[in-house]
């Protein structure tokens, strides 16, 4: 007989069924047993009778969480059931068993990490992990749709691009390098063969940062398009987010309500047109709304951030940033020399999401602003060479994959947004 999945089967409705998963909750008696069954699709419960099964019943009252099985049964609808429907099991297999599974309920946010390798099993990591996916596959389909080609780059990379204090330094051979803060410097040369290209990779950041919203590993989601200036690049910034929202809360509606997220919402949200301000007008607003002073030059921190967006109720682009606080390769704006030509995108919960600029075509302007960074610009010969060959205006930006999925899902910490996350402190397991 054919397996189906827990959901096809419920699907089905009626009938037998031929199921296999890991047991997600036991309880019964000397005379019956109940186990809800998990599978990647979802959960049911199933109910063995001791009339009909004297000879193992030693052995299925033993069953515990996370033992895997197999069941064949016939399914039927049933209200009091978690999902709404039951199986009624006639022969099974114990395929792995399980002893003492560690986790249980009320346990520390430590404790799950470090057995994030079962916790990782979870309902709730579950519904993270395919929005994650469904995330992620609808971004591929967004671009290709768009015209942009695909390239990769190398995770070594013999220069920082973010800042040289926050590079991870990596032993290669007898050499020193580091692992990429950014895919952009190289992803920025082949626009000059391919126009518009994005990609999605590991970023590393040795930020000293023990705060909700920071990862020392995650996803950074990157494009870069010849020809594009400031406002064509934050449109399609915008454009680029709508879309993958409104298809991951169609596909993922069901987990999005495991998580007490409102799908809809978020459709409704990808319908609206999100606002661009300038930092300036930032500044007033929290001066006017909610009597916060930043001094011109200062980059907006956590509470500014979230003070700022409990005036909107959309994501909001940001741009023209103080320039002597920005990277090397940002431009000043021609008409305002302290702004540099960037933006980024402020979700309603105050997380930075997306940070992006034009790329300054200006070789000394950069290399002054290397050096400011302490910084050798000898060591960017090579980015500097594609402003000596046919250079065109072109901008572009990252997204940051965990910190949109924390929004969407309504996490409270940005290490459930990825599988197996890396901090300051957690390395393992």
């Amino acid at each position: 007989m054919k397996y189906t999945t827990i959901q096809e089967a419920m699907d089905k409705g009626g009938g037998e069924v031929f199921i296999r998963g890991w047991v997600y909750r036991e309880r019964g008696s000397n005379k019956i047993k109940f186990i809800v069954l998990r599978d990647s699709t979802n959960i049911i419960q199933c109910v063995l009778k001791k009339d009909n099964f004297e000879k193992t019943w030693g052995e299925i009252d033993k069953i515990q969480i996370e033992a895997s099985m197999t069941l064949k049964g016939t399914i039927k609808k049933d209200e009091r059931a978690p999902t709404g429907y039951e199986v009624d099991i006639n022969s099974y297999e114990v395929v792995g068993e399980s002893d003492s599974y560690p986790i249980t309920k009320d346990q520390s946010p430590e404790f799950l990490l470090d057995n994030r390798h079962l916790w990782i099993r979870s309902r709730k990591m579950v519904a993270i992990m395919k929005i994650r996916s469904a995330y992620g596959q609808a971004r591929e389909e967004f671009f290709k749709k768009e015209g942009f080609f695909r390239f990769d780059t190398p995770v070594l990379q013999p220069m920082q691009s973010e800042g040289g204090s926050t590079v991870f330094e990596v032993k290669y051979y007898k050499q020193t390098t580091y692992l990429a803060q950014t895919w952009q410097l190289y992803g920025e040369s082949a626009i000059f063969a391919l126009e518009k290209v994005y990609n999605t990779g590991p970023t590393f950041r040795a930020e000293k940062s023990k705060t909700s919203r920071h990862l020392s590993e995650f996803w950074m989601v990157e494009t870069e398009v010849a020809w594009w200036k400031l406002p064509e690049i934050t449109e399609f910034a915008k454009k680029e987010i709508k879309y993958c929202i409104k298809q991951v809360a169609e596909e993922c509606a069901e987990e999005f309500k495991l998580l007490e997220q409102d799908p809809k919402a978020l459709i409704a949200m990808t319908k609206k047109v999100w606002p661009t301000i300038k930092y300036r007008e930032a500044l007033k607003l929290l001066k006017d709304k909610a009597g916060m002073s930043v001094k011109f030059g200062k980059d907006l921190r956590t509470i500014e951030e979230e003070t700022l967006m409990k005036q909107f109720n959309t994501p909001v682009v940001v741009t023209h940033y103080p320039q002597e606080v920005m990277a090397f390769y940002k431009p000043k704006d021609p008409e305002h020399p302290d702004e540099a030509l960037c933006f980024d995108m402020l979700c309603p919960v105050g997380l930075e999401i997306v940070g992006g600029s034009e790329r300054s075509l200006d070789i000394k302007e950069m290399s002054e602003n290397l050096k400011r960074d302490g910084e050798n610009p000898e060591d960017y010969e090579f980015y500097f060479d594609l402003r000596r060959y046919g250079s065109v205006p072109h901008s572009g930006y990252g997204v940051g994959l965990e910190r949109v999925i924390q929004w969407i899902c309504g996490l409270d910490n940005i290490k459930d947004a990825i599988g197996f996350p890396r901090t300051m402190l957690r390395w393992t397991p």
